[in-house]
């Protein structure tokens, strides 16, 4: 797991050597297990490992290397966090996916699940997405996994595929010939 030395140290990554060690020495006396009001042997630790790295010019440029690609997947995320189309298009998957399941349970009782790929291939998500969607909805208690290993829809997602049909006329659950 990353660890941001920069947010742990709450400095800029663009502080020099002066500030790293001003900083370090700052914290290293307040969180120093010897210190009775203020020390956390824990919290000291992580303080002198990040002082570590941040003071060796050639730990430092590697350390910032993987700063960079972690900054990057924290904008990323921030960015997709800001984007409300993305929590409209996980609904539209799940109601897809639990249209797929419904209409499956409905045509097979005794055999109501569909198998990861033929689910991929019929919502047309893939499947590092569907394992997202497919989490939510065991969680949820909407689907399961049965027997065989295939995925089914619950009573509770048959309520919830019904409920979603009858607040969104637009959301129809697909026919006999879509699951074909």
């Amino acid at each position: 797991m990353f660890v941001d030395y920069y947010e742990l140290l709450e400095m800029s990554p663009n502080a020099n050597s002066e500030t790293v060690e001003r900083i370090f020495r700052y914290f290293a006396m307040r969180y120093h297990p010897d210190n009775q009001q203020t020390g956390n042997e824990a919290r000291f630790s992580e303080i002198v490992e990040a002082h570590n790295v941040l003071k060796d010019p050639v730990k430092r440029a590697q350390y910032d290397i993987a700063y960079q690609e972690h900054s990057g997947m924290r904008l990323k995320l921030a960015g997709e966090a800001s984007d409300a189309k993305g929590v409209e298009r996980d609904a539209v998957v799940q109601a897809k996916l639990l249209s797929l399941l419904y209409v499956k349970r409905r045509q097979d009782v005794t055999d109501p699940g569909i198998g990861d790929v033929e689910l991929e291939r019929l919502s047309g998500c893939p499947r590092e997405h569907l394992e997202f969607h497919i989490w939510y909805m065991k969680a949820k208690g909407w689907i399961s996994r049965i027997e065989n290993g295939t995925i089914a829809i619950t009573v509770e997602g048959v309520d919830r595929a019904n409920s979603e049909h009858l607040r969104d006329p637009a959301i129809r659950l697909l026919d006999h010939a879509a699951t074909s």
